[in-house]
């Protein structure tokens, strides 16, 4: 049996219990929004509720122990509890079922905010000492790569490195970009010394014995162990400046929207870094909150101050935009401007902005719009009929049917692609 000291501290500890799920609710409270805010809230009032009957039991627990020959007439007016988060703890009778209701509640409520919680739980990348490829690209390269660091050479490169958040330092990266391009090089002379060997053709056999001049067909495929190394180093080198685009696209689209959000945060009166630290945490600016998380960084790893901060990443960052916006809250901050105002004011200036240039996207999509038809669907189908009418008439091309409407197709598909690419270019410039 247990004694009725052991049931009050099970009592106490079961509030306990209770008080430690409704501090962890709160500290969440403070970074959730919508219908997770509507749960969090409900969950806590249900745990009120239940520390609340747990606490009307413990007078008659009080009264058994001062009062022992009343203890079975009191025994009969309490009931324990076996399962959930205060299992052990004793309660009023009447208190039982209500009790257990709540209990139900709170734990549904609980364990769809663990689900919310482990769906959205961001993976966060860890800095790893080099593997793989780019171990291999170092253990060959790196010394090389280290001296044309210090000669100064790749300084754009650098820039562009940072920019494009690729997680690998320079020396690395240019390894990397060496041992490419060598094996571009050896891929090169592979495809010299087919070609010299051997002939593909569209009809049976594909493959097959060259039989021509040597000095011509060299002439003609010298280039491919000299092009390929080339425009290989060069793709990796213009590689981090295109991804930095790729970003700065992205953030540009998310910002004035962040801005809003950070105008209406600022209206309270809150201190600039916690509205940096909402951000940085918010679901809906994915590209943004890894800037605003380089200013944190700043501050709470470097030490650095607010305005030092943002004049740091303002420089690193893709957009410049969100540059101009870093560059222009320090100036605010250092003379003492009004943060709601400065935020309003560029709120409306970046939606104008955003506003113009999805206007100027989508007149310019109309005009390719009707290039498309031309020349992807009219086009094709008159070329298809021109062939008919040739092989009707028997007119001789050069090319038998099946290398025709391979060709067609070919064509039609290449003309999308670079549709695809030009409106995606004109997109991210939008």
């Amino acid at each position: 049996m247990i004694t009725q000291i052991e049931q009050l501290k099970k009592n106490i500890d079961g509030e306990i219990k209770i008080l430690g799920e409704i501090s962890n609710l709160f500290v969440r409270f403070e970074n959730s929004t919508g219908e997770e805010r509507r749960i969090i809230l409900s969950t806590i009032d249900s745990l009120s509720k239940n520390m609340k009957m747990i606490n009307r039991a413990i007078p008659k627990i009080l009264e058994s122990i001062v009062i022992e020959e009343r203890k079975e007439k009191k025994e009969d007016k309490l009931e324990r509890i076996e399962e959930g988060i205060a299992e052990g703890v004793v309660l009023k009778l009447e208190d039982k079922e209500k009790f257990l209701t709540e209990l139900n509640i709170n734990e549904e409520f609980i364990k769809k905010l663990k689900k919310k919680k482990s769906e959205g739980e961001e993976k966060y990348e860890e800095f790893k000492k080099a593997r793989g490829y780019l171990k291999l690209a170092n253990r060959f390269f790196l010394e090389s790569s280290i001296s044309m660091v210090k000669k100064g050479y790749f300084s754009d490169l650098y820039n562009d490195l940072k920019k494009s958040n690729l997680n690998i330092l320079l020396e690395g990266y240019v390894a990397m970009m060496l041992l490419t391009s060598v094996i571009a090089f050896c891929l090169g002379v592979f495809l010299f010394v087919f070609f010299m060997l051997f002939d593909i053709s569209f009809s049976m056999p594909l493959i097959s014995a060259y039989k021509g001049g040597f000095f011509p067909r060299f002439s003609k495929i010298i280039w491919l162990p000299l092009i390929m190394p080339l425009i290989t180093f060069i793709a990796l080198y213009i590689y981090p400046s295109t991804e930095a685009k790729s970003i700065e696209k992205n953030i540009n689209e998310e910002l004035p929207f962040a801005v809003v959000h950070m105008s209406s945060i600022s209206g309270s009166g809150i201190a600039p870094v916690e509205i940096f630290k909402i951000i940085g945490n918010s679901k809906d600016y994915p590209y943004l909150k890894r800037e605003l998380r380089k200013v944190l960084n700043q501050i709470n790893i470097y030490g650095y101050d607010l305005v030092s901060a943002l004049n740091n990443v303002s420089k690193s960052t893709p957009s410049a935009k969100l540059s101009a916006l870093m560059a222009g809250l320090s100036t605010t901050i250092n003379t003492g401007g009004n943060l709601s105002d400065f935020f309003q004011k560029r709120a409306d200036s970046l939606l104008l902005e955003y506003k113009l240039d999805k206007e100027k996207f989508i007149k310019v999509a109309e005009t390719f719009m009707d290039i498309y038809i031309s020349v992807v669907i009219a086009a094709p189908m008159i070329i298809m009929l021109l062939l008919i009418m040739i092989s009707i008439s028997g007119l001789q091309t050069g090319f038998s049917p099946y290398q025709l409407t391979f060709i067609t197709i070919a064509g039609v598909a290449f003309v999308n692609i670079i549709f695809l690419a030009f409106l995606q270019t004109k997109k991210g410039i939008a």
